[in-house]
């Protein structure tokens, strides 16, 4: 007969050992989990140049996003009054269907866009009101502008409208 004393002891021996074995199982498995490791893998080098397409910035989730378009003229990048166009004219089905919209008004479609005459930075004059767009919008059509000329966008952008004048104002995004 074994006495108690003995028994504990031999039942903790044994609840030790499993608990070991289990440990070194578990440890076993998890660290030969078939990674193994590798070289470096590279790739090619980023994409550079101009971007092909026309990029208008639309809202999503109440933030500015840029959106690129296929270039109703062919290859390359758009023109500043070709992107201000499709920007005023909002965005299509499949966008908005993706959540895009727009705070520009269809009716304030580009003028010209030139360069400020009186200090660096680009004039856009609107056919539509300026004054009355807001915040966001005139943010979308400086960003707009500040893409299709491939601008760093700090350089200023000067909206003019039939209503006058908002001051020169950089895309905030860039």
């Amino acid at each position: 007969m074994i006495r108690p004393g003995r028994r504990r002891t031999v039942l903790r021996r044994r609840v030790t050992r499993t608990l070991l074995a289990g440990g070194l199982l578990l440890t076993v498995l998890t660290a030969g989990c078939g990674v193994r490791p590798t070289d470096v893998i590279t790739g090619r080098s980023a994409v550079s140049g101009p971007p092909a397409g026309t990029g208008l910035y639309l809202i999503s989730h109440g933030e500015l996003a840029l959106i690129l378009r296929a270039t109703k003229s062919g290859p390359g990048p758009s023109s500043p009054t070709e992107a201000l166009a499709q920007l005023a004219s909002g965005p299509t089905p499949s966008e908005q269907t993706a959540g895009f919209s727009t705070e520009v008004p269809p009716d304030s479609a580009p003028v010209s866009v030139t360069p400020s005459a009186d200090e660096p930075g680009i004039t856009v004059t609107m056919s539509g009101a300026v004054l009355s767009l807001s915040t966001v919008a005139a943010n979308q059509i400086i960003c707009t502008v500040a893409f299709a000329l491939a601008e760093d966008g700090t350089t200023p952008v000067t909206l003019v409208g039939p209503d006058g004048t908002r001051p020169p104002w950089p895309c905030p995004l860039e």
